[in-house]
């Protein structure tokens, strides 16, 4: 086992990390925790039971490829390793994703005990339009690695905490208050964007649609009909919530259902 631990989130950035001279054991995060219920304790068998059975449920996966894809990954987390890197972009699915992460380090082992990195891009030199890790190669993200890598401290991780704590609620006042109140962001710059970007989702309008649907109306009614290119409209102007086909499916569905597309 290598003294080191490449956290990736999903799949899409593996295949150019595997293109890298980086060293160090894989581990690649398919959960979608910015989607679908939550509670507190990360750690408890009962939170990724529920995980779980909302998955299978929502996305037609089997538990038996759930226990593959994910727990069997996780396992990875128990092991000791030395130095690990936390691969997570700016947008709201990696930001509530890297936020599980810190958390399940945080519940296993002291931030001081071990060094842990965060690799987080909002853009990349020469690319206007960045929305992931995914679209790059292997020198581009050896690029990131050498360039704006940042050891995580223990006010990072007591950031995330509050934020977990906050997020887990579902509440608008809650978050609300807790965004509008002045802090230090230290390394977790992309966390505040993000739940502010999740604060349009918990908000509805007059007609009970929330930021994300009333979006995927707009544009339908706005002459682009096919599936498709909705989501490829959405995706140009909405990449802060870093959501993908069946992330957005969920919503599509859901105004099918209410007869509204």
């Amino acid at each position: 086992m290598s003294s080191i631990l490449q956290i990736l989130n999903g799949d899409s950035t593996l295949y150019g990390f595997e293109h890298t001279a980086l060293d160090g054991d894989i581990l690649v995060w398919r959960e979608v925790l910015s989607e679908g219920p939550l509670t507190e304790n990360i750690e408890s068998a009962a939170f990724w039971q529920q995980r779980a059975e909302w998955i299978t449920k929502t996305f037609d996966e089997t538990p038996d490829g759930y226990d593959q894809a994910v727990m069997h990954e996780l396992q990875k987390i128990n092991q000791p390793y030395n130095e690990i890197n936390l691969w997570f972009e700016f947008d709201l699915h990696c930001q509530i994703n890297l936020l599980g992460v810190m958390m399940l380090l945080s519940q296993q082992t002291d931030s001081t005990e071990r060094a842990i990195y965060l690799i987080c891009p909002d853009s990349y030199p020469g690319k206007p339009d960045f929305r992931g890790m995914g679209e790059l190669t292997g020198a581009e993200l050896e690029y990131l690695y050498d360039n704006i890598r940042v050891q995580l401290s223990g006010y990072d991780f007591d950031l995330a905490a509050e934020a977990w704590d906050v997020y887990i609620t579902n509440d608008i006042i809650t978050l609300k208050n807790w965004l509008a109140t002045d802090r230090f962001w230290a390394n977790m710059t992309a966390l505040k964007p993000a739940l502010q970007a999740h604060l349009q989702r918990l908000e509805v309008n007059a007609i009970g649609l929330n930021y994300i649907e009333q979006k995927l109306i707009d544009i339908y009614y706005s002459g682009i009909t096919d599936k498709a290119a909705i989501y490829n409209e959405f995706w140009r102007t909405e990449k802060i919530y870093g959501i993908g086909d069946k992330q957005l499916d969920v919503y599509w569905d859901e105004l099918k259902d209410k007869a509204l597309i």
